[in-house]
C-alpha cells in the first residue's frame, strides 16, 4: 500500500515549499543520537511529549544579560512566564539573575515557591485580583498600574496594610502607558489618564512608591519600541521634575523577535504557498514572521542602538540614570524545548489536480491534538516542517500529508498544510516539532476527550549523556 501511495503521490510532494526548522546543536544531538530516548520517553508518558531544555533557556538568559552590559545600561531582564507553564524554567531564574513577570497569582506564588524574590517579580496584566495586589504588597512586587481605577485600589490596600502592621508594606508601582501607535489598545493609560495617575501617586507618597513607566507594543518593530522607550524617558524626568523622585525605571516589555527559519526558505514558502498546499484548500491571512534579522538579544541591542534626535536609547538611558527592563517569554524560549507526536493512523486522501483540495496525499493523525501546539490560537498555522522519526530505518520515496488530531474535531489540524516527508509516515512512527517551548506547546492545552494533559519531561546533558526528569519533580543537581 505504502508503495501504491508514493505512485500516486508522484511528483506532487517535490513541488511543496519546504520550510526545514533551525536546530539548536542539543536538540540535533538528542535527536541524532539519542532518538531511542524519545522513543521510550513517548511509548512510557504517552504522546503528547514535551521536551524541555533548560540549558538553553539558561544561554538565552545569559546573551540578553551580555547585549545590556555590552551597551553599559542598567536593566534587569523578566521572564514572561505566560509564555511556558514549565517549572523547571522558573526554577532556574534566581541562579541565572533574572526575575518573573507574572500575569497572575498562580504565576506569582509559583516565582514565590522557587526561590525568585518578591522584589524581582514584576506583576502585570489587566484588572488584576485583590489577592494578587495583597501578595505584591507583603513581598514588595512591582506592579504595572493599567488603569486609575487600579491605582486607587492598590492605594486602599497599601494604606490598609501600613496602619495594620508595624511598619507597613509600601506599594511600587509602574505607570503602564498606552502606546501612542497603539491608541485603540485596551491596555493602558492615555495621557489625561496617566495624568491623572500621577497626581495620585503625588498624593500618596506616604504609602506608594511610584518608580516608572511601562509600555507594551504588539508586533516586532525595533523603532516602535525605541521610540517609545524615549518618551517614557521624558515622562521620567517630568515626574522626578514634580517630586517623585523615585521615578527611575522603564519598562518595555517583551515582543523580542524569534528566528525559527533561515531568510531563503521562509522567502520562498511566502512566494510559493497556495491553497492547494493546505488540506481543504485552507487560507491564513496572516503568519508569524518565522524569520527575523535580528532575533532576541540582537533585536535588544538594535533597541538600544536606536536614536531619537541623534542620541541612541542606550546613551540616554546612562545620561539619566534609568534602570531598563524588558519581559522576553517567547525569545528566553529559542530552542529551549519541542514537541513529539505519535502517529496512529495514515490514510491516503483522493485529490483533484484541477481543484483547490490539489492532488493525491496522506492524512497522518497523531496521538494527542491541535490544542497542543497553539498557533490555532491565533487562527494560524505553525509553518517550520516536523522532522519524521521512524520507528525502524527503511527506505522510501518522499509523501506529501497534513496532520490531524485524534479529536472528533474537523477543524482538529496539527498542520493544515501538506508537509513533503522523506518516506511514507507509518503506525508509532515519531513527529517531532522543532522550538515549541515559546507559547507553542501548552497555551491551548485541554483534558478534551478526557485525554490526560501531556507530560513535560525536562532533559539535561551530564557526561556527554542526556538525563530526564518531569517537570513536576522539585529539581536537583547532580554531584
Amino acid at each position: 500500500m505504502d508503495r501504491l501511495h508514493d505512485e500516486a503521490l508522484g511528483a506532487t510532494p517535490l513541488a511543496l515549499p519546504q520550510v526545514p526548522a533551525l536546530q539548536h546543536p542539543l536538540t540535533a544531538q538528542l535527536i541524532g543520537q539519542h532518538s531511542d530516548l524519545l522513543r521510550q520517553l513517548s511509548h512510557g508518558l504517552g504522546s503528547t511529549l514535551h521536551v524541555l531544555l533548560p540549558e538553553v533557556f539558561a544561554d538565552n538568559a545569559r546573551q540578553f544579560k551580555r547585549a545590556l552590559g555590552e551597551a553599559g545600561v542598567s536593566g534587569f531582564v523578566l521572564f514572561a512566564k505566560k509564555a511556558n507553564k514549565g517549572r523547571s524554567f522558573v526554577q532556574q531564574c534566581p541562579g541565572l539573575g533574572i526575575g518573573i513577570d507574572a500575569a497572575s497569582l498562580q504565576e506569582a506564588e509559583q516565582a514565590l515557591g522557587c526561590g525568585v524574590p518578591g522584589a524581582h517579580i514584576g506583576i502585570t496584566g489587566p484588572g488584576k485580583h485583590p489577592a494578587l495586589l495583597a501578595l505584591a504588597l507583603r513581598q514588595r512586587c512591582l506592579v504595572a498600574i493599567d488603569s486609575v481605577e487600579e491605582l486607587r485600589a492598590f492605594v486602599a490596600q497599601a494604606r490598609q496594610t501600613v496602619e495594620a502592621l508595624i511598619g507597613g508594606c509600601r506599594g511600587r508601582v509602574l505607570l503602564r502607558c498606552r502606546p501612542a501607535s497603539q491608541p485603540r489598545s485596551r491596555f493602558g493609560m492615555s495621557p489625561e489618564e496617566r495624568e491623572a495617575a500621577l497626581q495620585l501617586c503625588l498624593a500618596h507618597r506616604d504609602v506608594i512608591d511610584m518608580e516608572g513607566f511601562s509600555f507594551h507594543l504588539s508586533g516586532y518593530s525595533i523603532a516602535a519600541r525605541a521610540d517609545e522607550a524615549h518618551r517614557m524617558i521624558d515622562a521620567c524626568l517630568d515626574a522626578r521634575r514634580r517630586g517623585l523622585a523615585l521615578c527611575t525605571t522603564i519598562n518595555i516589555g517583551g515582543g523580542f523577535a524569534v528566528r525559527y527559519v533561515d531568510a531563503g526558505h521562509w522567502s520562498d514558502f511566502l512566494q510559493q504557498q497556495q491553497p492547494r498546499h493546505y488540506h481543504a484548500g485552507k487560507c491564513f491571512d496572516d503568519f508569524y514572521p518565522y524569520y527575523s534579522a535580528a532575533p532576541g538579544a540582537e533585536m535588544l541591542s538594535a533597541i538600544l542602538a536606536h536614536a531619537d534626535g541623534g542620541r541612541a536609547l542606550a546613551l540616554r538611558l546612562r545620561e539619566h540614570d534609568i534602570r531598563l527592563l524588558l519581559e522576553p517569554g517567547r525569545a528566553l524560549l529559542d530552542q529551549a524545548g519541542f514537541t513529539a507526536f505519535e502517529i496512529q493512523s495514515v490514510k491516503h486522501r483522493h485529490g483533484d489536480a484541477d481543484a483547490d483540495t490539489g492532488p493525491d496525499y496522506g492524512i497522518v493523525t497523531v496521538g494527542g491534538t491541535s490544542f497542543s501546539l497553539s498557533e490555532q490560537w491565533f487562527n494560524s498555522e505553525y509553518i517550520p516542517d516536523p522532522l519524521l522519526l521512524p520507528r525502524q530505518e527503511r527506505a522510501g520515496e518522499p509523501y506529501a500529508a497534513c496532520v490531524g488530531g485524534a479529536s472528533c474535531l474537523d477543524s482538529d489540524m496539527v498542520s493544515w498544510r501538506k508537509i513533503r516527508f522523506p518516506q511514507t509516515p507509518l503506525c508509532g512512527d515519531l513527529l517531532v516539532y522543532l522550538n515549541t517551548a515559546g507559547y507553542q506547546m501548552d497555551s491551548n492545552e485541554s483534558p478534551f476527550h478526557d485525554l490526560p494533559l501531556p507530560a513535560k519531561v525536562v532533559i539535561t546533558m551530564h557526561q556527554g549523556q542526556p538525563c530526564w526528569r518531569l517537570d513536576s519533580r522539585p529539581h536537583a543537581d547532580f554531584a
